[in-house]
């Protein structure tokens, strides 16, 4: 028998980049709210500038999901499935965004409009067969002030290209209007990035900085930042790094009306006769705990949204909660970022001190901001060309066919080159499909005996003509920064798992095709809300954590401003 505590307003489950974000204007509004966080909380002081620790002993995959909880991956439903490896979802309070890179795009106005768009351009046959791609419920417009807020609520460096409609040739000539600056500059820019920036130029492309939350400067009594580089795949040990563990949790607990509740795994999201939640069922430390709440926001994660929901049975909801429509794991797909590509140098790029949000981008040829009447897909992707290099890992550099991978021809390719290389990062449109879903594996469990969520997707056409032109465009760019040795990587097939994975519990005004409302709340459950990726329905060529975090805001101001409507 669970232990029942006292009731609260709220409970969020999950307190990483959406979760944690929606927290602060939830009890600015003065709503109380218990946060549920599978992990533990870590400071500045767990986060050395290390590379051992951070990239060789696999910080912080140390503090990761275990990996009986990765989910497990097949392309088709006829294929068996198998388990993938390192897990990309982080327990503690702050999620994933304890160790990420820190990229903050917004999206572009197009991603909101892709069929319409589409169709209006080039005509509907060219939505790509078997894609359930529909239209966000609304546009980019309606989204902005919420992006403006938590750009300046959690603080991220950048230069705009377009304030007001008025262009900027220094920041990104094809994004969408914004009413502010950001409240940062743009992290510096290494020689190696002023040159690559000043061969797309060349080329007649329009290279801009891409925004990051890291502190170009103090923000907020927090450091700037450092330049160690030491922040990928770990901390900031001056916590320049803009997680919401060091910006709107400590915020909204300051009020006084959020209690963070570490080390705690949501079993079960319950609900009465009617179908409304009525709290949440955790396990702490062996115990089990039932947290009565009045509403309940799902904020763990992609995956783990879809694996509560669908986990969550009732007479009510017997094949998962706000699943009668059978949507729930459905309209799945995790960004191409493979197929990238590498270059060496003839010359050293003084790369020592990068990190990798600090690059340049391009964007001459992502989502439709280039005519695709002659080509065979839609869509397209960002061109990244980043900072990042580190002892070690410098030295397990390929050596392009030049010298074997042994030996002291080896050492001497690796002392002379370990500078003189770099691989571009490249972001790709990527669509959902039919074919493509989260379900229940019905074989593997994780250590507490439930089914783990097996992802069926593959890359399909559409993706695979994406990367191809996309290699193209950037072996020309490297070719013309200097480059003399370039390897492209292949094209993709299975989708893995990812850190930036969308769908499963898609937005949308229609109930039959789509789990939660233009809000964020479910359609089935009234006092039921989901932040997170998981209900975009599309990906750009972006980051999705600060779209993610711009919705959490909105839906959480619109809880708050609609309450009582919502949990009478």
């Amino acid at each position: 028998m669970a232990t029942r505590l006292p009731g609260t307003d709220v409970v969020i489950v999950g307190l990483g980049a959406a979760g944690g974000v929606a927290a602060l204007p939830l009890t600015n509004a003065g709503l109380d709210i218990v946060g549920i966080e599978a992990g533990s909380r870590l400071t500045k002081r767990d986060f050395a500038p290390d590379e051992i620790r951070n990239n060789v002993r696999d910080w912080p995959f140390s503090v990761r999901k275990c990996d009986s909880e990765v989910p497990t991956l097949r392309r088709s439903r006829s294929d068996d499935a198998v388990q993938g490896g390192n897990h990309p979802m982080m327990n503690g309070v702050g999620g994933t965004t304890l160790h990420y890179w820190a990229q903050s795009w917004r999206l572009n106005p197009w991603d909101f409009k892709v069929v319409s768009e589409t169709t209006r351009r080039y005509g509907a046959s060219r939505i790509p067969a078997g894609s359930t791609v529909e239209d966000w419920p609304f546009g980019y417009e309606e989204l902005e002030p919420f992006y403006d807020r938590v750009e300046h609520e959690i603080g991220v460096s950048g230069q705009a290209g377009n304030l007001q409609g008025e262009k900027n040739p220094n920041g990104n000539p094809f994004e969408g209007p914004r009413q502010r600056d950001y409240p940062m500059p743009a992290l510096r820019w290494t020689r190696f990035l002023d040159r690559m920036a000043e061969s797309a130029r060349t080329l007649g492309w329009q290279p801009f900085p891409g925004p990051a939350a890291i502190n170009s400067e103090a923000y907020q009594g927090r450091s700037g930042c450092m330049y160690h580089g030491h922040c990928n795949k770990g901390g900031c040990h001056v916590d320049a790094k803009n997680s919401p563990a060091v910006t709107t949790i400590p915020r909204a607990e300051a009020t006084g009306r959020l209690k963070v509740v570490t080390h705690a795994t949501v079993t079960k999201i319950e609900t009465d006769a009617q179908g409304k939640v009525t709290g949440v069922t955790y396990l702490q430390d062996r115990e089990e705990f039932f947290q009565p709440a009045r509403f309940v926001f799902v904020a763990s994660y992609t995956y783990e949204n879809v694996r509560l929901l669908l986990l969550s049975k009732s007479r009510a909801f017997p094949i998962g909660l706000s699943n009668n429509h059978a949507q729930v794991g459905k309209h799945y797909l995790s960004h191409h970022q493979g197929a990238g590509v590498t270059a060496l140098f003839p010359y050293d790029l003084h790369a020592w001190y990068g990190l990798p949000a600090q690059g340049v981008a391009v964007d001459d040829f992502a989502d439709d901001n280039f005519d695709h009447s002659a080509l065979d897909f839609i869509g397209g992707g960002n061109l990244w060309v980043y900072s990042d290099r580190r002892p070690i890992s410098a030295a397990s550099m390929g050596t392009f066919g030049r010298a074997p991978t042994w030996g002291s021809a080896w050492k001497a390719f690796v002392r002379e080159n370990a500078d003189r290389t770099n691989s571009a990062y490249i972001q790709k449109t990527t669509l959902p499909y039919a074919a493509n879903y989260l379900d229940l594996d019905p074989v593997v469990k994780d250590p507490l005996g439930f089914p783990v969520i097996r992802i069926t997707a593959e890359y399909k056409q559409n993706e695979l003509a994406i990367a191809d032109y996309l290699q193209e465009k950037m072996v020309r760019w490297y070719r013309e920064a200097g480059a003399t040795d370039i390897i492209r990587g292949g094209l993709g097939g299975q989708m893995g798992v990812s850190t930036h994975a969308y769908g499963g519990t898609r937005m949308g005004d229609d109930p039959e095709t789509n789990v939660v409302n233009r809000y964020g709340l479910s359609h089935e459950v009234p006092n039921l809300g989901v932040l997170g990726a998981s209900v975009m329905g599309t990906s750009g060529a972006r980051n999705p954590t600060l779209t993610a975090q711009a919705l959490a805001w909105r839906t959480a101001e619109h809880v708050a401003e609609h309450w009582q409507s919502i949990v009478e």
